[in-house]
């Protein structure tokens, strides 16, 4: 049976952007695949996707006229794995493997695929994850209203051109695990203060939840929003001096700028 829409990589990434598809509608159960090669995954994704098909390999009987494939595996095994998918007749990908160029998986294509690269982060699993796409060397405008489409269901979607994916990776590819450690030491500093640590989590999570949709909601800029946070001489600005002072405004230009290093290592 010939499928719309072929997922191969079964992991969270995978498993969110089928689950979102579904929940959102994009397709019917029936018309999406997953292809996941780890017996205890693919039992999992079957549990959790109850009404979409869940294989061991990507056979050439998935694939019809109109089939497109979404990539979704570790970078060692994305090369390999494009290869079966060229072999099995996709002309369309979309490509969630950071440091891979569109060029490398075309390259294992015999003639033009329409490659369309991403950069999401895990906030997809929540449906709030925020996507990076780039088109290769024969993607088109509808190429990429597809490729919007799918990440799109599981949060919002921008538009650079693929030199910039890097960044896009330094920055909100691996901002998630930046704000868990900022969240993760502003509850241990209320843990110093005296706070229980449930209070002070309680306090630390609010906090960032709220800010963030005041941030989303308010219009203003963030400098607008700390300022008015920041009485001159006042507790705030105390903390905000300490924070100066030990540079973290470097610190996170300087992470920034290693991630989206290794980023560009992993593409070489």
């Amino acid at each position: 049976m010939a499928f719309k829409l072929i997922i191969i990589g079964g992991g969270r990434m995978g498993s969110a952007l089928a689950q979102g598809l579904v929940e959102a509608t994009w397709c019917s159960p029936s018309e999406l695949c997953v292809i996941e090669s780890a017996r205890e995954a693919r039992g999992a994704l079957a549990e959790r996707l109850s009404n979409v098909a869940v294989f061991a390999s990507l056979e050439l009987e998935h694939v019809g006229p109109e089939s497109a494939g979404v990539l979704c595996v570790k970078p060692d095994q994305a090369e390999g794995a494009a290869r079966v998918a060229a072999t099995c007749g996709l002309v369309r990908m979309l490509s969630v493997v950071a440091g891979l160029s569109s060029a490398r998986i075309e390259a294992v294509f015999s003639g033009p695929v329409a490659v369309v690269r991403s950069m999401p982060n895990t906030p997809v699993l929540v449906g709030k994850g925020v996507s990076a796409i780039a088109g290769g060397a024969h993607v088109t405008k509808a190429d990429l209203d597809w490729a919007e489409s799918i990440l799109g269901s599981v949060g919002t979607v921008v538009r650079v051109s693929e030199r910039n994916l890097d960044a896009v990776t330094g920055l909100s590819g691996s901002m998630p695990a930046y704000l868990y450690l900022v969240v993760e030491s502003l509850i241990d500093a209320g843990v110093h203060q005296g706070l229980s640590r449930e209070v002070s989590r309680q306090l630390v999570v609010g906090t960032f939840e709220g800010s963030a949709a005041l941030l989303t909601s308010s219009g203003e800029s963030p400098e607008e929003l700390r300022a008015q946070v920041t009485s001159p001489g006042g507790t705030t600005a105390a903390g905000l001096r300490m924070l100066e002072g030990r540079a973290v405004r470097a610190a996170f230009l300087e992470a920034v700028a290693a991630a989206a290093e290794r980023s560009r290592q992993l593409g070489r």
